[in-house]
């Protein structure tokens, strides 16, 4: 290399150095993450450990700030400069986190995603050394944006009397701070914006978001380590073994942690199986878990006896459907399969024919099974239904369709809570359990057309046969 070509490759990494903007190129993940702020108006990206969750944020506040988007910007666009507060877990926390994003390492900043000649002013914060307070940034359109640091640490008077354009809160912060962060937003119709790991469980403000959000005004990004390309297996595979198990899930897929309360301490990839033609000879049995105010959930199943194997190929959830509603979806499955449902299907449905839920499905077309799920033994307990659940998983005997998500949100929040399980969004694995207790009635495509005649159906109340 001549002098100067070194002369050239020293600008470039100059420039590199004072502008990371320039070497940032999102991964789809973080693409969709930008992407959705021109329409939600609250995200959250809930990601793994080291896959790039702050930088993504730093980035697009350097893109708000300074009004330099780039083409390929799809998000949120302000006209002008912009106010807005980033925000961490604590003074050292955020002076670690987000400051280090957005300003570089030490007190020479530039080197962060702002770039150099876009900054200013930097003024520094009390009490912790080398934190900053605020910043103030050069726009494009010749203003000012201004940022200001807070922390989870403060008391909720100092998120109190300002008005945002955006705001980013780096890891969770607690739920009385989040929302009066939002009120920051309101005079100036802004945004608010959240990366995090989630170690604490599911909080009131993660339930906000996951398994998926409770409003249209608010988005859910997941990014996992197989989301990022600057991972080997093997460091994949080191990354995974150096967690304790129980956070694995959530440093690894941010998937929010339910520690030692998990009622499937298991993986999601152990029961993941991409979906595939079922043989002719394998039985199939359908299962509903009634609901109305919760949804009601229903599961197909695939049992291959040779291997004891029993693999979820539907899985389907609506609230405040009626039979004949739901009925449309799950009668196209496996036309023709019989239907596993619990005891309290026995309750009276439809009081002007005296028809009991599962005779409601009956009356529908579904050829419900004539009693309740049970065990061989006659049992229905949840408990020995969860337990044969849990020991399928474990030994490689309980598999579920890739692509079932619901299926698999609610999995990732099954738990307990002072050793009692929480029957809380456990629609379709109630639905399967009445599958693994009732599997000895599943039928393969042959019989399945004989099945109403073979085993009579018919509502226990009405005696009306299906």
């Amino acid at each position: 290399m001549n002098l100067g070509e070194l002369k050239e490759a020293a600008k470039v990494l100059k420039a590199l150095t004072y502008n990371l903007a320039l070497a940032y190129k999102p991964y789809p993940k973080q693409l969709e993450f930008h992407t959705n702020g021109a329409t939600k108006r609250e995200r959250a990206l809930l990601a793994a450990n080291q896959v790039g969750k702050t930088r993504c944020a730093g980035m697009e506040v350097k893109y708000h700030t300074t009004g330099e988007y780039p083409p390929w910007w799809e998000g949120r666009r302000f006209d002008g400069p912009t106010r807005g507060w980033a925000a961490g877990t604590s003074a050292e926390g955020t002076r670690d986190g987000v400051q280090r994003i957005l300003l570089g390492e030490g007190s020479e900043h530039g080197t962060g995603t702002i770039p150099k000649a876009a900054i200013i002013d930097v003024k520094m914060a009390r009490g912790t050394p080398n934190a900053v307070a605020q910043i103030f940034i050069k726009h494009k359109s010749g203003g000012t944006s201004y940022i200001g640091f807070r922390t989870y640490e403060q008391e909720v008077d100092r998120w109190a009397s300002e008005s945002l354009n955006w705001l980013w809160c780096d890891e969770e912060p607690p739920i009385k701070l989040y929302t009066e962060g939002l009120a920051r937003l309101t005079a100036r119709q802004g945004i608010a914006f959240s990366t995090l790991t989630p170690l604490l469980g599911m909080t009131k403000m993660i339930q906000m978001f996951y398994p998926q959000p409770d409003t249209l005004d608010r988005s859910l990004t997941m990014m996992t380590l197989d989301d990022v390309g600057h991972f080997t297996q093997n460091e994949k595979e080191q990354i995974y073994a150096a967690y304790p198990p129980h956070e694995r899930e959530a440093r690894m897929l941010g998937i929010p942690m339910l520690g030692s309360g998990r009622v499937f301490p298991v993986t999601r990839a152990s029961i993941m199986c991409k979906p595939f033609e079922i043989p002719d000879h394998w039985p199939l049995l359908g299962g509903i878990d009634f609901g109305w105010d919760h949804p009601t959930g229903c599961v197909s199943i695939a049992w291959d006896r040779d291997a004891d194997c029993i693999y979820v190929t539907h899985a389907y959830k609506e609230r405040e459907k009626d039979p004949s509603q739901m009925s449309v979806e799950i009668k196209n499955w496996n036309p023709g399969q019989p239907w596993a449902w619990p005891h309290d299907g026995n309750r009276i449905g439809d009081r002007s024919q005296n028809l009991t839920e599962a005779g409601m499905y009956r009356r529908a077309g579904v050829r419900m099974l004539p009693e309740h799920a049970t065990f061989d033994d006659g049992g229905h307990s949840t408990e020995a239904g969860v337990m044969e659940m849990l020991l399928r998983m474990r030994s490689g005997r309980l598999k579920v369709f890739h692509h079932l998500e619901a299926w698999f949100a609610e999995f990732d929040l099954y738990h307990r809570k002072d050793g009692k399980l929480v029957k809380e969004n456990d629609d379709l694995l109630s639905a399967t359990r009445m599958c693994v207790m009732a599997k000895r009635f599943a039928r393969t495509a042959e019989p399945m057309n004989r099945f109403p005649t073979s085993v009579p159906d018919y509502d226990p109340l009405s005696r009306e046969v299906a």
